[in-house]
């Protein structure tokens, strides 16, 4: 099973007739995702792959193919707008894999959909994948992942592949991995792919990667010492990170000592998580885990 998208979910992309994301929607539809329309504003009428059709605008994607979905391939400038235009046509779920979009366009789009029945993934993350559905909407690798009943959130789109390739190499397949995004202001949370790991009767555990910066982390510890009853491990990267140094992701940066990578092991620590003691030893951390 999955959460958030499966095999009837209809995939829209934005930005489809760019360099990237043309590639990635490619792939995707290769992999096995129900890619149904693309969006470019001044490109409607064109076609992509022979048999996509591409519009002008998200609202007459849905009246012509009923997409239900969107992966967004907008530049930073444009990629709120595109956000909200997805939004305000009644797409379920979005994942938004555009970085560097300015913190304060961030800030307005997730107050704007805070109330609305949509799902941000996102921004600047690497999508989500359901290897049993054989549905993919972003920019992971999918050769690398396999079926099974493993949830994987990450803040990290290189780690999800690295926890992934483990976790492949030990037979333990995953059910969904979903890329919550770098930056300071998101979407979707831990807690909120967490809630839906714990929904879901074809997940039996969890792997979790999280970063410095932020309190995300912490979020989720409060949530599984409370409401999740599943085996999860976590790793924190970042442990030797100087404080106000930003570290690779925009929100990956200590401004308090929340922040710190051994303030939110501490408090996974104390929820009864697994600590993933490095990037090595996600696989093997979870599979002792699971005995």
């Amino acid at each position: 099973m999955s959460i958030l998208v499966d095999r009837n979910t209809r995939l829209l992309v934005q930005g489809i007739t760019g360099k990237e994301g043309s590639y990635h929607a490619q792939r995707s539809a290769e992999y096995g995702a129900n890619l149904v329309a693309g969006v470019t504003p001044g490109k409607g009428g064109q076609t992509f792959m022979e048999n996509v059709p591409i519009y002008d605008t998200v609202d007459r994607a849905i009246e012509e193919t009923n997409a239900n979905a969107s992966l967004i391939f907008v530049p930073p400038a444009f990629a709120a707008d595109a956000i909200v235009e997805a939004v305000d046509a009644g797409i379920e779920v979005i994942a938004c894999i555009t970085e560097g979009i300015p913190v304060q366009d961030s800030i307005k789009v997730v107050r704007y959909i805070k109330d609305k029945n949509v799902t941000l993934i996102g921004p600047n993350c690497p999508g989500i994948i359901s290897p049993g559905e054989n549905f993919k909407m972003g920019i992971m690798p999918g050769h690398i992942h396999t079926p099974g009943k493993t949830g994987v959130v990450s803040r990290s789109g290189t780690l999800t592949y690295e926890a992934v390739s483990q976790l492949t190499d030990l037979s333990i397949g995953q059910s969904t991995c979903v890329g919550i995004g770098g930056d300071p202001v998101s979407g979707v949370t831990f807690v909120d792919i967490l809630s839906k790991f714990e929904q879901d009767p074809e997940t039996d555990s969890v792997v979790l990667i999280g970063e410095i910066g932020g309190s995300k982390e912490q979020e989720a510890a409060e949530y599984i010492k409370h409401h999740f009853s599943k085996p999860i491990a976590a790793l924190i990267v970042g442990q030797s990170a100087p404080p106000g140094k930003r570290m690779g992701h925009a929100g990956a940066i200590i401004t308090g000592s929340a922040g710190k990578a051994s303030e939110k092991v501490k408090a996974l620590a104390s929820a009864g998580v697994s600590i993933i003691p490095s990037p090595g030893s996600i696989g093997k951390t979870l599979k002792e885990a699971l005995l």
